[in-house]
């Protein structure tokens, strides 16, 4: 199976280019302006046939030995520079357009993916020796083993798409995000064009000022009622359309899905081969939403302003915006060290105790596994995104101090509901940066000692002597506890649904 990329346009999505093959599990592929050794090989094997040299005439004219020629043209050596420029200038041509990197045919592109599955890990892993090209080949040959080397590396790659993969790459974005403060300059910049290419002047943006960006980018919006249920949007890139649920979450906002689904083209988003690429297009989609829906300039504005009245609010920012609690706490993290110089945390826990989202760079200690994982692991019973849903009031702000091994920090915590249950949002702060924010005087006070055992994670030693060999709960067992870790290219998402959700509702000829 040849699996092909469409160069991506800034036309609307109809507009799409030329195709080049890629090969699922070979070496990784150059980029756009590079070329490599297999496609500078091809491009002078067939520069040297159209000029009806053999391979001894070419070696005689650059003065090396036919093994070396044969070595370049099979892309089993790159040539220097200035050997380049010889072999071009005796074929008659330049060095420049020996390098260009695409295939210099349709038939070199299949004969370059084979030669590069042969190099990759699959032949490999399964013992088998290389083979040489032949021109006797069919296309079809080639086609079949191309097919055959794909459908055994995504077996491959779905076999290792384990738990523990998804959270190592986890593990690895939150170490970027750490170091970056979990601010990017180039998805700031593509939501201030976006934004002044609608024309907003300052305030809320508007549901129709979203629409507005969506026909700006060459797509219509479409709410139907029977949007594959594994999907919050789908996108219909050939004609030019989004489809949206008619049935609204009431703890979602309806702009978000727009938002994302317009992230995803322009930040020229491919198929991801990976979870680690998957969870990384998932972080950059949700940043660009924020920074359209909370512009920086705008949002830095009102938190300086809130700072130097020493009363910033994650509810006052929320309103003031008209998002979700969860997608001003999301906003802040990334303007409030850059921006404001306060390192800060957040996370999102399940009202089982689970932690679903987690970044900090202020030095608090979140529980991990061994892999580094944050995700899925248990907060401590102490913190407020657990002493939170504890509260009578879900409407007054709630905020507390916890004292821990690396120091005191300050959260604050609002109980939001989802379909999956209750969850609570929490932003914090160390204690030397509390100063800035409202609800800074809650008396509020625990101490955890996570991770030690005897802090929340085992009973008393009074209660567990009592009860260890007198109980036995029924445990509610979740549905994901056998389940497989979602597969695909998009995880969790039926593919043959998608595609006949579409070919329902694409517009007929």
């Amino acid at each position: 199976m040849v699996t092909v990329d469409r160069a991506r346009s800034s036309a609307p999505p109809a507009a799409f280019a030329a195709t080049s093959v890629r090969v699922v599990g070979a070496p990784p592929e150059p980029g756009p302006d590079e070329v490599d050794a297999l496609t500078l090989g091809r491009r002078i094997r067939e520069r040297r046939l159209a000029a009806g040299m053999t391979l001894g005439q070419l070696a005689e004219a650059i003065d090396r030995a036919p093994s070396q020629v044969s070595a370049i043209e099979n892309g089993k050596r790159e040539p220097r520079l200035s050997m380049l420029r010889t072999i071009a200038l005796a074929l008659g041509t330049s060095s420049d357009e020996l390098l260009r990197p695409d295939a210099p045919s349709e038939r070199a592109a299949l004969e370059i993916a084979v030669e590069r599955a042969q190099r990759g890990p699959v032949f490999s892993a399964l013992g088998l020796d290389p083979f040489r090209v032949a021109k006797t080949m069919s296309d079809q040959t080639l086609q079949t083993i191309l097919a055959l080397h794909n459908e055994i590396d995504r077996l491959h790659r779905e076999r290792a798409a384990t738990p523990e993969e998804a959270r190592r790459a986890n593990a690895q974005l939150r170490a970027e995000m750490r170091a970056r403060d979990n601010f990017y300059p180039e998805l700031e910049a593509k939501a201030a064009e976006l934004l002044e290419a609608v024309g907003h002047a300052g305030g809320p943006v508007s549901h129709q000022l979203v629409a507005d960006m969506a026909s700006q980018l060459g797509y219509s919006l479409h709410y139907v009622g029977d949007l594959p249920h594994s999907t919050r949007s789908v996108t219909d890139k050939r004609n030019g359309r989004i489809y949206l649920p008619t049935q609204q979450s009431p703890s979602r906002d309806s702009r978000s899905p727009i938002l994302q689904a317009l992230a995803s083209h322009l930040l020229g988003h491919e198929e991801p081969g990976n979870y680690g690429d998957f969870l990384r297009q998932r972080i950059e989609t949700n940043y660009l939403t924020a920074a359209i829906l909370l512009p920086e300039q705008a949002a830095v504005r009102f938190l300086t302003e809130a700072k130097n009245l020493r009363r910033i609010s994650m509810e006052e920012l929320r309103d003031h915006f008209a998002v979700s609690y969860e997608t001003a706490a999301h906003r802040f993290t990334n303007l409030a060290t850059a921006r404001l110089d306060i390192p800060v945390h957040f996370m999102k826990v399940h009202e089982s105790g689970t932690i679903i989202k987690a970044y900090e760079n202020d030095s608090v200690r979140f529980p991990s596994d061994a892999l580094g994982a944050v995700e899925g692991t248990t907060v401590c019973r102490q913190w407020t995104a657990r002493t939170v849903f504890d509260a009578e009031d879900r409407f007054t702000p709630y905020s507390q101090y916890t004292d821990t091994a690396t120091g005191t920090f300050w959260c604050t915590s609002r109980i939001e509901k989802a379909k999956e249950g209750e969850y609570s949002v929490s932003v914090g702060v160390p204690f030397e940066h509390v100063k800035w924010f409202r609800g800074r005087e809650t008396p509020r006070r625990s101490v955890s000692r996570c991770p030690d055992e005897s802090c929340c994670r085992r009973a008393p030693d009074e209660l567990a002597g009592k009860w260890a060999d007198a109980s036995w709960p029924a445990a509610r067992t979740p549905t994901s506890l056998l389940a497989a870790l979602p597969t695909g290219t998009f995880p969790g998402v039926d593919q043959t649904e998608v595609y006949e959700f579409l070919e329902t509702h694409a517009p007929r000829a």
